[in-house]
């Protein structure tokens, strides 16, 4: 192993201390710790301001905001998702009681392909469940049109997708309901963390019942919850994050044009491609193919030895972990078995310094010397 520090695939970003003191001094003199309290409720505000969407909830995490979100839409029967994404996606989905189905993704963005989806369709199929792929859009207007012809339900999970826009704005308005990951890895973190955009009060509220057990007011259940209350103290993070986030986007772009130029032209390497008009750089995936003078797996162990950590994200995919073996649609997912045996997430964070930069190129394009 290297000598010098390693590089890590990412670092949270934290905000200065000196900035978080005054809010958690405002929350030992109200003695309010949860349900709702005053930070919570400001962090919300914040945030719809901040993202252009409407309404958001906030969660203690984002996977118990994805099984709120499909709670939500009352659902039975089929969901259509990606096998290339995090086993969360999958497992709300059988939390909920319902049936997962795997569809494959476009080559080049690694997002649900809209015809694979379409062609996944069933009688017994109620939602689609897609997933915006390191930050980087879906088709959503062809999912839209999708699930307007079949009557289907849209949820995405957005835990990538911070601050990403579309040219029509936020692609969290897109879907029935659009779900966020605040966990400490993401862009904008509140140590952990998870929100819901809705689009309607009225959805707000039901989000907001779920998460709180069920109920509709002190005396009376709208339905079974659960407990995905966000505490006063992560909001209180996730305040003085806000505060720097354009910042930190800002030198993630930086770090993302770096490595792009560092690495075009090196022959087996590709990019995958992003259609967003404001992208967070939330990840920096690189797609290595046989003409490149090592195997994946290979640069990536050279990598590690070298002390830089990148990741293989994601792999295996979700439909080979053993739960998921026998879920429909494993046998045609070419595309996302190509891309999990390609990928590599380089490291990216706002912390990472020009230097460190130039060790990870180093690396890559020294590979097999």
């Amino acid at each position: 192993m290297s000598k010098v520090p390693p590089i890590m695939v990412t670092r949270p970003s934290l905000p200065p201390l000196e900035e978080l003191l005054p809010y958690l001094e405002g929350i030992w003199q109200r003695g309010v710790l949860t349900n709702s309290g005053p930070l919570h409720q400001q962090l919300e505000k914040a945030l719809a301001d901040y993202l252009g969407v409407p309404f958001v909830s906030l969660f203690n995490n984002g996977t118990i905001a994805l099984l709120t979100a499909l709670k939500a839409l009352d659902l039975k029967g089929e969901v259509i998702t990606t096998p290339y994404s995090f086993v969360a996606t999958a497992h709300a989905v059988v939390w909920n009681g319902l049936t997962p189905v795997f569809a494959d993704i476009d080559a080049d963005n690694l997002n649900l392909s809209p015809a694979a989806i379409e062609a996944a369709i069933t009688e017994q199929t109620c939602a689609i469940l897609p997933v915006h792929c390191y930050g980087s859009p879906c088709d959503s207007a062809a999912i839209a049109d999708i699930a307007r012809r079949h009557n289907l339900k849209v949820v995405y999970d957005a835990a990538h997708a911070f601050a990403v826009e579309d040219a029509g704005g936020s692609i969290l308005r897109h879907g029935d309901l659009a779900v966020l990951s605040l966990h400490a890895t993401k862009v904008f973190n509140t140590f952990e963390g998870g929100a819901i955009i809705s689009h309607s009060e009225s959805m707000k509220q039901r989000v907001d019942a779920l998460r709180n057990f069920g109920f509709a007011d002190e005396v009376s259940l709208m339905g079974i919850g659960g407990n995905g209350k966000m505490n006063e103290f992560n909001a209180a993070v996730g305040l003085a994050q806000l505060a720097h986030i354009d910042e930190a986007l800002a030198r993630r772009a930086e770090v993302a044009e770096r490595y792009r130029a560092g690495l075009a032209g090196v022959a087996g390497i590709r990019l995958p491609s992003g259609q967003a008009l404001r992208h967070n750089h939330s990840y920096f995936p690189i797609l290595l193919d046989a003409n490149f003078p090592l195997g994946r797996d290979q640069l990536h162990e050279q990598m590690k030895q070298a002390g830089i950590f990148a990741r293989r994200y994601f792999y295996p995919l979700i439909c080979d972990f053993t739960p998921y073996k026998n879920a429909r649609g494993t046998d045609a997912v070419s595309q996302a078995r190509l891309a999990a045996d390609q990928v590599l997430c380089l490291p990216i964070y706002p912390g990472l310094s020009d230097a460190e930069i130039s060790r990870v190129l180093d690396c890559i394009t020294g590979a097999g010397r």
